[in-house]
């Protein structure tokens, strides 16, 4: 079975082909700058390819990927009647979505509506539905929800101390993101520990330039970093993460700050990049404070002390924590940090082991042999979490027409 997994930004698309008899990628791409002086960046096994041409719109976009993967000496298949599905990342399914679904007539609708929720995400995963199944009409296509994993919250954790009826009117309340790689890591941190799924108690790190951790209990979320929006939370590589709210109003009066001045600010000039006056990339902040910027120093600082509360009050949510799970760009690969963020854990029973830290490059346990909780650093891969979510819909509607897993 061939699915194709694809993921629309407002003016790209990112796509894989999985063959799902070993799981592996047959292709896999992003088309960039949709709407002028585009860009296909396509990968094979054996090839990798960059061409550039005009495309006006996601319809466009697909259509062109879709040729890709059909043409003779570029694709890999002979047609595209040999894909068998499709599934596509949504970021918010609000309340009504607590897991991955066949899309239909009502599943649209849906995303649509929450698009309120996640304005710059929301439309353009639409548009990328629409165009694939425009494209590839005959196969079912399948969203997988961003939100969908932090469902299982209880009010406790997701309601804001706000007005009641701001909730009940608009849906404020928290939603939580990275839902999608939460669960993928979640799933693996289970099997590694030789630990049924619905047993199994974690805090997983989703460290990259956003940044998100997850409380899962008994394989499910009830508590998460990130709120209504991605904003909430840890510090991250342009966002500021927790702040008090009131710096809003402070900002608007003393220096005469706009709401979007103040949104812009949050979202894309703080965090790592705010902090250190460097940059959002972890490598070049480190760069810097290895090279004396203390302001850089600082920034790191920072960084790992946010993330540590957040494991702290997940310990207290949780009691017996199996393992603190590290995934993401900064979470794989950047072993400083980790050990920066789990020192001082060692009476909660998180006993990092600084040299089996340094080599869990990518994988690995980094705990002691001794701690109580291990701590280990596993991939994230929400474009195959994404494909086996898809096959298993599909193979579900084929036996008893189920329309959500």
């Amino acid at each position: 079975m061939l699915i194709m997994v694809i993921n629309c930004g407002s003016s790209s698309i990112k796509y894989q082909l999985f063959d799902m008899t070993d799981e592996s990628v047959i292709a896999k791409g992003l088309l960039e700058k949709i709407g002028a002086d585009s860009a296909l960046h396509h990968q094979t096994t054996s090839d990798s390819i960059t061409i550039e041409k005009d495309v006006a719109n996601h319809i466009e976009g697909l259509a062109w990927i879709l040729e890709t993967l059909v043409e003779k000496g570029r694709g890999v298949i002979n047609d595209v009647s040999e894909i068998s599905a499709v599934g596509h990342r949504v970021v918010h399914g609000g309340e009504e979505f607590f897991r991955s679904c066949l899309i239909d007539d009502a599943t649209v609708e849906a995303i649509e509506r929450f698009a309120s929720l996640a304005p710059l995400h929301n439309p353009p995963n639409l548009d990328g539905i629409r165009a694939a199944m425009a494209d590839l009409p005959g196969v079912p296509h399948v969203a997988v929800f961003d939100t969908a994993f932090h469902q299982t919250m209880p009010p406790k954790a997701f309601t804001y101390a706000l007005p009641w009826e701001l909730y009940k009117e608009l849906g404020l309340r928290r939603y939580g993101f990275h839902g999608t790689s939460h669960r993928y890591v979640a799933m693996r941190a289970a099997e590694a520990l030789d630990k049924a799924f619905d047993e199994v108690n974690l805090i997983t790190c989703h460290l990259g330039n956003g940044c998100s951790i997850t409380a899962v209990e008994n394989g499910r979320s009830i508590d998460t970093s990130m709120g209504l929006t991605p904003l909430e939370g840890v510090v991250m590589g342009t966002r500021c993460g927790d702040i008090d709210p009131a710096i809003t109003f402070f900002l608007a009066e003393t220096r005469g700050s706009s709401l979007d001045d103040i949104n812009t600010l949050y979202n894309k000039q703080s965090g790592l990049l705010g902090l250190s006056g460097v940059s959002n990339d972890m490598r070049a902040v480190k760069a810097a404070a290895d090279d004396g910027n203390e302001q850089a120093g600082l920034a790191l600082e920072v960084y790992a002390y946010s993330v540590r509360k957040y494991i702290g009050a997940y310990k207290a949510a949780l009691g017996r924590v199996d393992a603190v799970v590290f995934t993401g760009g900064v979470g794989e690969n950047a072993a400083f940090m980790r050990q920066m963020i789990m020192e001082g854990l060692d009476d909660i029973g998180m006993i990092i082991d600084p040299d089996a830290n340094s080599q869990a490059i990518k994988r690995g346990d980094a705990a002691t042999l001794e701690s109580p909780t291990r701590i280990l650093v596993i991939p994230t891969d929400e474009e195959k979490m994404i494909a086996e979510d898809t096959m298993a819909l599909t193979e579900s509607k084929g036996r008893k027409g189920k329309q959500g897993l």
